[in-house]
């Protein structure tokens, strides 16, 4: 049987990270609405700018960073929204048990509220990443046959 010490410490821990745990919400939430600022820049122009400059390093080097910053947001989101979900519901299942049915009441709308920003944080940044992939394959595409070919001689 586990210690009672251990068991108790595990529930500090696992309480302390729930602050965190919504603060990287909000922080992944907020950098998702920045990049569909940026996406609609992109739209909008950048891409075309970035066309006309034919550099296509730099156009591989941004697109790739701005792919990987989606994914990110697209794998983190959802994982921090269901450690939002399930830290709270231990001391509130703990609440039920003494019949603070106003405890419990708070800790799952804390679970439900973050459930539901970690997934939407996720959706935002998967379309990104679908959106991007494309748009920047479509760029590079048509960037490379205006590259240079070198030709090597034996």
């Amino acid at each position: 049987m586990v210690s009672s010490y251990s068991t108790e410490l595990m529930h500090q821990i696992t309480g302390l990270l729930l602050q965190p745990v919504i603060w990287g919400l909000l922080f992944l939430l907020a950098l998702a609405v920045w990049e569909v600022g940026l996406a609609l820049g992109e739209c909008g122009g950048g891409l075309r700018r970035l066309e006309r400059s034919g550099n296509l390093n730099a156009a591989q080097h941004q697109g790739m960073c701005r792919i990987d910053r989606a994914d990110f947001i697209t794998r983190i989101a959802p994982m921090l929204g269901l450690m939002g979900t399930l830290i709270p519901l231990g001391p509130g299942l703990s609440a039920l048990g003494d019949g603070e049915l106003s405890i419990l009441t708070t800790a799952m709308t804390v679970a439900f509220d973050t459930t539901v920003i970690g997934l939407l944080t996720g959706i935002i940044g998967f379309v990104l990443g679908r959106l991007r992939r494309r748009w920047y394959d479509q760029l590079i595409a048509r960037m490379e046959p205006a590259q240079p070919q070198v030709e090597i001689t034996p």
